[in-house]
């Protein structure tokens, strides 16, 4: 069938009333309860199955089926879990294989808040699989549940979809009324009117008097939620409800097991730690210093973690211990900045065997060039103006990185950011520098890093750990007096009895990066955290010759 031809919705009335569902259209309904949708998706389907469509149902919610089995539904079921990545590529690949003009109906969009916490990923599915549908002249209705989104993540959906329907039911009449906030590329006097449907007849009619339209307002006013309660998203209102229990006496362990699996970390090993050492007040800082939703990181997790652990453990070291200040732009972001960006179809073809190294530069490339949406760069501008004109560092953090089993060391890019200039010249730096970050994901030694390990196949969400770099002022210069990094084994026997399972130290003046990255002709000092004052030089010509030379 030709594109944009029109297609029997199943209710008569409907189809006069929106001058036809066409082909290529993405029908949204927001109902009060599904089985209000059901009153549309019930006819929708046997319309189709009289018409000898290709009907596939995508079932991967908790709720109720909306479409039940028999021999002409093709019914797919998909594991709703929290990688966003692999749930849209799975059923990116059904719609795929299904072809041209193809019908579906999809479970509860409602339902994806659930798995990934946040109304912005709903958004994000919707946007990258409509148009998808679209360019294959497929029909697809999707219901979405009214007052549990932001007007963010809803608008994202009516900007989006070719129809977006909202629809009210009034049981003591057996009727629903239905007011179209959007019909695309189609018109008429009455198309965004009010209208009445009534079941059990197939009528719908636009409501043109005033007692019937008195009494679609008293029923639309019954069932939507205050404005003030769609302001934010929902990960906001699970945050700011679970620190009003806290501050009340109310227990809140359930709250922070959430919170640790939402936001902290989806290695269940880190996870018993964090539950263990963290309180509730660091889950609320956590989410006051970052920027988005989603996951922290690795690298930022096991940075709180250590300090939870030092502070619980060792509560002498914490005292002497600098206070940390830093930002986390958390792992939803970056999926978004790829979404409205235009480049997902570029992303997921490039996970793919043939494109995982073909496509890596062109996909690096659109991550050095996209642009961030109002309220990141706002955000980001919250971040410059606490820290002044200190100089910070924006720092890697993906999902997979320092873990139990991937360290990922050296793989992804960190950028020191002086932070000197005009506000517009310090908030381009820190954009580009977060580009910079970003890109590095597809990096050659990344890819092959992931390649070797089995991971690239997993989703890698890059998050960001922002620090302010610790330090003082010396002459021009501004560094901190000294800096390492530590390891849990050390491969280095200075003597023979030393206990290679203490661990290690590379111990530099200056910035950490001499301590990580190598430099011909300066040296780290390397310490043996069994006996610290060891060294495997034995005269005054090798301790010099083997010094640090480069800060």
């Amino acid at each position: 069938m030709a594109a944009f031809d029109r297609v029997k919705s199943g209710i008569p009335g409907l189809d006069q009333a929106l001058d036809n569902i066409r082909l290529g259209d993405n029908v949204v309904l927001r109902v009060s309860n599904l089985d209000d949708f059901r009153r549309f998706a019930d006819p929708f389907v046997e319309q189709a199955k009289r018409d000898g469509r290709n009907i596939i149902y995508f079932r991967f919610a908790s709720h109720p089926e909306l479409v039940p089995e028999c021999p002409e539904v093709k019914r797919i079921n998909i594991e709703l879990s929290h990688r966003f990545e692999t749930f849209t590529v799975e059923i990116h690949r059904v719609i795929e294989r299904e072809g041209r003009d193809a019908f579906y109906v999809f479970d509860c969009l409602s339902d994806l808040q659930t798995a990934w916490a946040t109304d912005l990923m709903m958004g994000n599915f919707f946007r990258v699989t409509c148009p998808f549908l679209f360019i294959l002249d497929t029909v697809a209705f999707f219901p979405v549940i009214r007052g549990r989104h932001s007007f963010t993540a809803i608008n994202k959906i009516v900007n989006t979809t070719q129809l977006f329907l909202d629809v009210y039911g009034d049981p003591a009449q057996d009727v629903l009324f239905i007011r179209p906030q959007k019909v695309w590329n189609r018109s008429s006097d009455t198309m965004f009117l009010p209208h009445l449907y009534r079941p059990a007849t197939g009528e719908v009619r636009p409501i043109q008097d005033g007692i019937q339209t008195s009494r679609f307002y008293q029923v639309m006013n019954q069932q939507q939620r205050t404005l003030e309660e769609q302001q934010g998203d929902s990960w906001d209102h699970f945050f700011n409800q679970t620190r009003i229990l806290h501050e009340n006496g109310i227990p809140v362990t359930d709250q922070c097991a959430r919170m640790c699996n939402i936001m902290m970390t989806r290695d269940e090993r880190l996870r018993v730690l964090v539950k263990k050492h963290f309180r509730p007040e660091d889950y609320f800082q956590v989410r006051d210093h970052m920027v988005g939703t989603g996951m922290v990181g690795g690298k930022t997790c096991g940075m709180l973690l250590a300090r939870a652990i030092i502070r619980n453990l060792a509560p002498d070291i914490d005292l002497v211990m600098e206070p940390h200040d830093s930002f986390y732009v958390g792992s939803d972001v970056f999926y978004t900045y790829i979404v409205d960006n235009g480049f997902w179809d570029i992303r997921i073809r490039q996970r793919t065997e043939e494109g995982y190294y073909e496509l890596a530069d062109e996909l690096a490339q659109h991550l050095r060039n996209g642009v961030f949406s109002h309220e990141i760069k706002e955000r980001f501008a919250h971040i410059l103006e606490y820290y002044g004109h200190d100089p910070y560092i924006v720092r890697s953090s993906s999902i997979l990185e320092d873990g139990f089993d991937n360290a990922f060391a050296g793989k992804y890019e960190s950028v020191f950011c002086s932070n000197q200039g005009t506000p517009e010249e310090r908030l381009e730096e820190f954009e580009n520098a977060v580009r910079t970050v970003y890109a590095s994901s597809a990096s050659l030694s990344s890819l092959v890093y992931r390649k070797q390990r089995g991971l690239d196949r997993r989703d890698e969400q890059m998050a960001l750990l922002i620090m302010r770099v610790s330090g003082s002022s010396y002459g021009s210069y501004f560094m901190p007096c000294a800096a390492g990094v530590g390891y849990s084994y050390s491969p280095y026997k200075f003597l023979s009895d030393i206990d290679s399972s203490a661990g290690m130290l590379r111990l530099v003046m200056g910035l950490g990066t001499s301590a990580v990255d190598r430099t011909e002709g300066s040296y780290p000092r390397l310490v043996s955290l069994d006996k610290p004052e060891s060294t495997n030089f034995t005269t005054s010509a090798e301790k010099h010759r083997y010094s640090q030379r480069q800060a």
